[in-house]
């Protein structure tokens, strides 16, 4: 994975909005279930059964955990970018560029200050359909902070309107 992520991104990008725990508790539920009740019911119903909810449920529970782990907000020279997929042909960028961005914020609640899990959104100037909002991001709150800077940073250099 490392070396798909240095692929897609220049050097000088800098990964800044991870899933936090909380993100991946759907996850471990959904395994949960489909091990500690659907396997042992596919048990006493047949063996052949059994096995094709194990193997069915290995599949579904490792490809939600990886395709959360596969989810990353990073910042280049150029923009803000979401980069998320597991599947050749679901992977993909969508993002922002400095010159569009309205701002980055984050959602405040007791939850997410207790969990450290924010939504962040990174605003688009133009049109709501462009920006990226995520759920669960791992201390979201640092990460709307640290792009805001970057664009007054940016604006201050002359870089961008």
């Amino acid at each position: 994975m490392e070396e798909d992520n240095a692929s897609r991104s220049s050097p000088d990008a800098r990964v800044i909005g991870v899933k936090s725990w909380l993100a991946y508790t759907g996850v471990v539920l959904l395994g949960v279930l489909l091990f500690g009740v659907a396997l042992p019911l596919a048990f006493q119903w047949n063996e052949i059964a059994a096995a094709a909810v194990f193997a069915i449920s290995a599949i579904v529970v490792g490809y939600r955990f990886l395709l959360l782990r596969s989810i990353q907000l990073y910042y280049d020279d150029v923009g803000v970018w979401l980069y998320s997929g597991v599947l050749p042909w679901k992977k993909g960028i969508t993002g922002v560029k400095w010159r569009d961005m309205e701002d980055a914020s984050f959602t405040q609640g007791f939850w997410s200050w207790v969990t450290r899990s924010y939504t962040v959104r990174i605003g688009h100037r133009f049109t709501k359909s462009s920006e990226i909002v995520l759920t669960n991001i791992a201390n979201g709150k640092h990460t709307a902070a640290t792009l805001n800077a970057r664009q007054q940073e940016l604006i201050r250099a002359g870089v961008i309107d």
